[in-house]
């Protein structure tokens, strides 16, 4: 059945009974205090048209860019002799190294190919240096890790086919999953040599309990994201995202072993004076396209207009994304201490190809239809988790029809901003 505001007009008095179970009580109080927020937070997993394994361009384009900015600093970090810690001054070099493995985190794995191209980085990177300077080959752990909604599943299936050199040699990494916040302790002290987030450290921990409540200056009507938005909401979420990086940075201080690398790269926007907090994202073009800013707050506005949502539902809902600028990492770092900064930048993705944007000019319903799947495996689950299942879809399906149909829109170029920092735990 197609709701449109053309056809059918329906009052909140009379939703269809689905409906009015899928809203029976409040569903973003969920995401209220206690951390309820990661219980829903993931990108969509299984394989499907939807999911993020097969919408995730733009991560795949930042693991591009980032590539030879983390061999880099590979390249440059301490070479770990012993195991442990063990050994004796008279050991030989090849003693030392017998029994060394070597432990690597990806931090906010989601699923797909994008997280076993980034350890695969690292562990070939790591390999050549201590063949080449050492003449050993370690061993490698490889820890996945990710809120417990993530689809861990489909990743170890991605996994358990390709992880062997050859049938007479081990594996290339011995992997393991690791649920939980990289907002809190993952990992004993001193575990990790290298840890790694990738497009990942922009999703918040929570909603700022403000922004929640109708009653303050931070309540964010008529907007599902930060980009524009009023003084108060955009401070909220500044503060929420200084408390969480200053939880990230603190943590992997603790995990990661002295002369080991943090690497990070994450969504982000400049710095200067023209780039304030409200201001996430870096050009007009990039704000009009961008998934989370105007066809977005229009879909939402079109399930009001057409009385399936009241609008304390629309306005309660967020998403949780802050752009950091480079001075806001720069200051994080510097607050924990601990680290040493090796390289610290800003750069911008293209959104897709000039080829593939000429097909979509050509083909609108198309580009509708793969925009809407990426905003869906990027917010499926916490738009779900707001509306339910049938209202869900119906924002999404309203979403795809102002895609579709603002063809000027097609024309613009969007750029993804991001931030990447490398540095070395001292």
């Amino acid at each position: 059945m197609n709701y449109s505001s053309s056809s059918m007009s329906i009052s909140r008095n009379i939703r269809p009974k689905s409906e009015q179970e899928y809203m029976k009580g409040h569903p973003i109080k969920a995401w209220r205090g206690g951390g309820g927020l990661h219980r829903v937070l993931c990108m969509q997993g299984g394989d499907d048209d939807g999911s993020y394994a097969k919408n995730s361009e733009a991560p795949a384009s930042a693991i591009t860019l980032s590539k030879p900015l983390l061999l880099a600093a590979i390249r440059t970090m301490k070479l770990f002799i012993r195991s442990e810690g063990e050994g004796d001054e008279e050991d030989s070099l090849s003693d030392h190294l017998s029994d060394l493995s070597l432990r690597i985190a990806d931090l906010g794995c989601a699923t797909g190919y994008n997280t076993l191209a980034t350890i695969d980085i690292v562990v070939e990177g790591l390999r050549e240096r201590y063949i080449k300077e050492c003449g050993v080959d370690p061993e490698f752990e490889a820890f996945f890790s990710d809120l417990p909604s993530n689809d861990f599943n489909s990743l170890f299936r991605s996994l358990s086919s390709d992880n062997t050199l050859s049938n007479n040699k081990p594996n290339r990494y011995y992997p393991a999953g690791v649920p939980g916040s990289f907002y809190t302790r993952l990992f004993p002290k001193g575990k990790l040599h290298v840890a790694v987030s990738l497009s990942a450290l922009h999703w918040l921990s929570q909603i700022p309990d403000t922004v929640l409540d109708k009653r303050s200056p931070a309540w964010n009507k008529g907007r599902a994201w930060i980009d524009g938005a009023k003084k108060e909401v955009v401070e909220a979420y500044a503060k929420q995202s200084e408390e969480d990086l200053d939880n990230f940075l603190r943590c992997r201080k603790q995990e990661i072993v002295e002369g080991g690398v943090l690497f990070m790269l994450m969504g982000g926007r400049p710095t200067g004076s023209l780039h304030h907090p409200d201001n996430q994202l870096d050009d007009s073009d990039s704000r009009a396209k961008h998934p989370f800013t105007s066809s977005m707050d229009q879909a939402w506005e079109d399930l009001l207009n057409e009385g399936l949502i009241d609008e304390e539902t629309r306005d309660g809902f967020n998403i949780p994304a802050y752009m950091r600028s480079p001075e806001e990492v720069k200051r994080g770092i510097e607050r924990c201490g601990g680290f040493e900064i090796q390289r610290l930048e800003y750069q911008r993705i293209v959104e897709h190809s000039k080829e593939q944007q000429d097909e979509w000019i050509r083909d609108p319903v198309s580009y509708g239809r793969a925009k809407t799947n990426l905003v869906r495996a990027t917010l499926r689950p916490i738009v779900e988790a707001h509306l339910g299942p049938y209202l869900s879809d119906q924002l999404f399906n309203r979403f795809q029809n102002r895609v579709s149909s603002d063809i000027s829109l097609i024309h613009k170029t969007c750029f993804y901003g991001v931030v990447v920092a490398s540095a070395i735990r001292n």
